[in-house]
């Protein structure tokens, strides 16, 4: 037993997760029925050794996002920078910091992208900040395939941290989703869509270096704080605003299946403006947004 874990089930979690551990464990079921006992027990306590050393960095992993974001070398002291300027903007906007729970919506014609948090489960989301997207590829509509250079547009949530990225920070989408899967090309439908710095996008949101490391704070904090699914939502248009609505008419107009599609995505956008709160939402068989 180590942590909480038998030896077999460390095995399990190692075995999975580390092709050196695959290795020696394929030597170490070759000299279980042919080596003398002195190296059959060596190579036991070897591969024990490296299971131990290994699960300790896998259970340390999921104890503080906040902890491991702020040992990052190079970022450290840029991050904690970000955090002390962030605590005066919320106290500045009568907010609570940390938030508990953070909704981020984006715009593709207008090319912003809004940051809602709020301080507890019960009450409604309030907006902190709209940053501008400095840069974006492709046109209004979803991504259907690889290599097409569309931001998707739709319900998503943040999947992944990367501290390491090359535009130097970035917060993944869970694209393709349930709908997704279901619309796109089935063997290409495209992948790695990210929130980023840096100003360059192949069908990422683009949002540049010091709001980035604002948003990646942000979401940090929540994360740590017990929220596991960030939404994110992607809208062709912000809809309330007329030039952008007539924008999305006329560039709809011809596509029958695109309007649909918009227009299911304005009912997420018109719930949320009412109440402040996300919708509950589905998908189909179709893939086709079943908004509640």
């Amino acid at each position: 037993m180590y942590a909480g874990f038998t030896y077999s089930q460390l095995l399990l979690i190692v075995f999975n997760n580390h092709t050196s551990i695959k290795l020696l464990f394929l030597v170490f079921i070759s000299q279980n029925a042919n080596s003398p006992p002195m190296s059959f027990r060596f190579l036991k306590c070897t591969l024990t050794l490296i299971i131990a050393f290994i699960a300790n960095g896998l259970l340390f992993s999921q104890t503080s996002y906040v902890s491991y974001a702020k040992s990052l070398g190079k970022l450290t002291e840029s991050i904690n920078k970000t955090e002390d300027s962030l605590k005066k903007q919320f106290e500045e906007k009568k907010l609570q910091w940390p938030p508990q729970q953070l909704y981020v919506r984006s715009f593709k014609y207008d090319r912003q992208l809004e940051v809602w948090v709020k301080g507890d489960a019960d009450s409604v989301f309030k907006l902190f900040k709209s940053y501008r997207v400095c840069m974006q590829s492709g046109t209004t509509g979803p991504k259907r395939m690889e290599g097409d250079y569309q931001v998707p547009e739709g319900f998503y949530y943040i999947n992944e941290f990367n501290p390491n990225s090359n535009y130097h920070l970035a917060l993944g989408l869970n694209y393709p989703n349930a709908s997704d899967k279901l619309l796109s090309d089935s063997y290409r439908p495209g992948n790695s869509i990210y929130i980023h710095g840096s100003c360059v996008s192949t069908g990422c949101i683009a949002i540049s270096d010091f709001p980035i490391e604002e948003l990646y704070v942000m979401a940090t904090q929540v994360k740590e704080l017990g929220q596991d699914f960030i939404p994110v939502h992607v809208f062709p248009v912000k809809y309330n605003v007329k030039k952008s609505f007539e924008y999305l008419a006329m560039t709809t107009k011809d596509n029958q299946p695109l309007q649909e599609f918009a227009v299911t995505l304005k009912s997420a956008f018109d719930y949320f403006e009412a109440k402040k709160k996300l919708p509950v939402f589905l998908v189909n068989k179709k893939g086709q947004y079943i908004i509640n």
